[in-house]
């Protein structure tokens, strides 16, 4: 069967290749691959700035953000044929760590854990897959389209479930929220609070293509200024772009009892002046809260599955903006403007 694989560390090594079909000890459910959605880990994967292959193989098939269909099934898995699945991501480490213990895998103690397409584990980006029920979370068979968004989604239902943890320790009544950066995860981040109630105001410097129209219509306000020039206090932030001055803007710009959640990934060696005693000053006279969160669990999956079933197919859709069959791989990795989800159909010739 075909898969798209590389050797981690060599950059641009990326291919479609002829691989093994997947072996029955690798999982109880075999799984029909129907798609695989693109982001910034793959390409930074194929950039060679991280990725590990399995034990004793040079190569790892990528693909994370997956969609796939039952095939076969044993009858006391929960899974059918023809159910549509996703297959979770991060894996517990083997110790197990105490977090990993009790299925908080995305909060590993020890680093040991494993990702498909990412660390040890091969990705999605192939005909078929195995996996067993635990593996594997059952979609609502209306997200046949649009199914591939799921995994970007648990990275969000994950922050809001620990925004409202954390807004439990006191009196916490939140009306305005900012949601930093209009890419897939800050858009399904402002989906996500939308579907709360609250008042949602999405940041970015694209003012053309289709985000704007993306944020009006899921009933949003689009800001092209900053934060800082917007007026706004909100008292919740969804930082995710990961651009250094935005993260300061967002915690140094906020109402009181606010909570700053940071989602998108920095790179190092830039420096951005910074008044930290100005900063720590006003954290701790208005209670602020600011932390970091990554990965998901189980729990996280079911979140996101139920938020796309109760989200409008038509929008979700349109974050999609393009699809490609896996021969295309090297057109869908192209930058394009107004690009906002690339997805590649395994399934398709």
């Amino acid at each position: 069967m075909k898969a798209l694989s590389l050797t981690p560390g060599t950059k641009d090594s990326l291919s479609l290749q002829d691989v093994d079909a997947p072996e029955e000890s690798q999982g109880s459910v075999l799984v029909e691959a129907l798609s695989i959605g693109l982001c910034g880990t793959d390409k930074e994967i194929l950039n060679a700035e991280y990725g590990t292959a399995p034990e004793g193989k040079d190569r790892l098939v990528i693909g994370h953000e997956n969609l796939g269909r039952v095939k076969e099934a044993p009858d006391d898995s929960g899974f059918s044929a023809g159910d549509l699945v996703v297959g979770i991501v991060r894996r517990p480490d083997p110790v197990p760590c105490a977090a990993c213990a009790v299925g908080e895998w995305d909060m590993c103690l020890n680093g040991k854990y494993t990702e498909h397409g990412i660390k040890s584990l091969d990705g999605f980006a192939r005909e078929q897959w195995r996996g067993d029920p635990e593996d594997m979370v059952k979609l609502d068979s209306s997200l046949a389209e649009v199914g591939v968004l799921l995994e970007p989604t648990t990275i969000v239902a994950k922050a809001w479930e620990q925004i409202e943890r954390i807004g439990s320790r006191a009196f916490f009544d939140p009306h305005v929220v900012a949601v930093t950066g209009a890419g897939p995860v800050g858009l399904l981040a402002a989906l996500l609070g939308v579907q709360r109630g609250y008042e949602v105001h999405v940041f970015d410097i694209v003012d053309e293509g289709p985000k704007p129209g993306l944020v009006k219509d899921l009933g949003a306000t689009f800001h092209t200024d900053s934060l800082p020039d917007s007026g706004l206090e909100p008292e919740i932030i969804v930082e995710c772009t990961g651009v250094p001055s935005v993260i300061v803007d967002a915690i140094a710009n906020n109402g009181k009892n606010a909570v700053v959640c940071l989602t998108g990934v920095s790179s190092s060696g830039k420096q951005t002046p910074l008044d930290v005693g100005a900063m720590n000053r006003t954290a701790v006279l208005e209670n602020d809260v600011v932390f970091g969160t990554v990965n998901a669990n189980r729990r996280h999956y079911e979140q996101g599955a139920e938020a796309l079933a109760k989200a409008d197919a038509d929008w979700l859709g349109r974050l999609i903006t393009r699809r490609h069959p896996m021969k295309d791989y090297a057109t869908a990795f192209e930058h394009r403007d107004g690009d906002v989800k690339v997805v590649i159909d395994v399934a398709k010739p």
